[in-house]
């Protein structure tokens, strides 16, 4: 297969990665179909597209026509059996919780077409701890989106021990079919590359504040002005959810043991509050 014959991918959880990796799909040309159990998370999904794609037009980045085609190929369900019966490709884009991900994993295996590839947008789980939940290892890879998807780039395309070199191929194949540029990497480490950065440069940024150091704001300048980032640390947590960073650093400590790599004292207070971030309208900025 290559993605010339590839109709339909289907993307497996509606939140902010899920939805706008399906609309970057959608927007290539392809059929996509966007599963979550919650019709709340779908309608949010759809909401925050349009959204999305409005201010695209206005930008004049996007026609109204092209817009339109695109949510024409874009569908919504809850049913995960009518997502994945006849696809091509599945991505996953659920919490990052192992066994959530084994069972999703397993059950789209007993409905999905036998040539169906499974990937897993986590950088922190490897697909080698979930392949063995499914009887295709050799169609299980990790495809890691960057937050927003929409906008970033760069997908890393992970290449397991079980994972065939067909399978990696059409990955990275399709990736540049959605104009994303990918990177393939042949060796599994937990964060890949972008985030294991990205990672050290969150601890420094936590401890200076802790320490009193500076305030989330200060770091966020010295991170855009002087590094020339885009983004500060405490804005991207915020943007991509204290929730899901809380969930990496715990599976992280799971896997290590070290206690070194727990989510630190501000972020497990901030998560034990329900302060997420942008998602709740308070984190480490409140938010209108």
């Amino acid at each position: 297969m290559n993605t010339n014959q590839m109709k339909k991918i289907s993307v497996i959880g509606a939140g902010a990665m899920g939805s706008q990796i399906a609309m970057v799909c959608a927007l290539a040309g392809y059929h996509v179909c966007l599963q979550d159990v919650s019709e709340e998370s779908l309608g949010k999904a759809k909401q925050s597209l349009e959204g999305h794609m409005k201010r695209r037009i206005d930008k004049g980045k996007l026609s109204s026509e092209q817009v339109d085609d695109a949510f024409s190929r874009l569908e919504l369900v809850t049913s995960l059996e009518e997502a994945v019966n006849d696809t091509d490709f599945v991505i996953e884009a659920i919490v990052e919780k192992l066994e959530a991900k084994r069972e999703l994993f397993a059950a789209v295996d007993k409905l999905a077409p036998a040539h169906t590839i499974i990937a897993s947008n986590s950088s922190t789980i490897v697909s080698s701890k979930i392949a063995d939940a499914t009887e295709r290892p050799d169609k299980v890879c990790n495809m890691h989106f960057f937050n927003p998807a929409l906008v970033m780039e760069l997908v890393e395309v992970v290449q397991g021990p079980h994972t065939s070199e067909e399978t990696a191929q059409l990955t990275m194949e399709l990736t540049r079919s959605i104009n994303k540029t990918p990177v393939l990497l042949k060796k599994e480490i937990s964060g890949f590359v972008a985030n294991r950065i990205l990672g050290k440069l969150m601890d420094e940024a936590i401890y200076l504040l802790e320490n009193g150091i500076a305030t989330p704001e200060e770091i966020d300048l010295a991170c855009t002005k002087a590094l020339n980032h885009p983004i500060g640390p405490f804005a991207l947590i915020d943007l991509t959810g204290i929730d899901v960073h809380y969930y990496v650093r715990m599976q992280r400590y799971e896997e290590t043991g070290e206690s070194s790599a727990k989510p630190s004292k501000t972020v497990t207070e901030l998560f034990e509050k329900g302060e997420l971030g942008r998602k709740t309208g308070k984190g480490f900025y409140t938010y209108s």
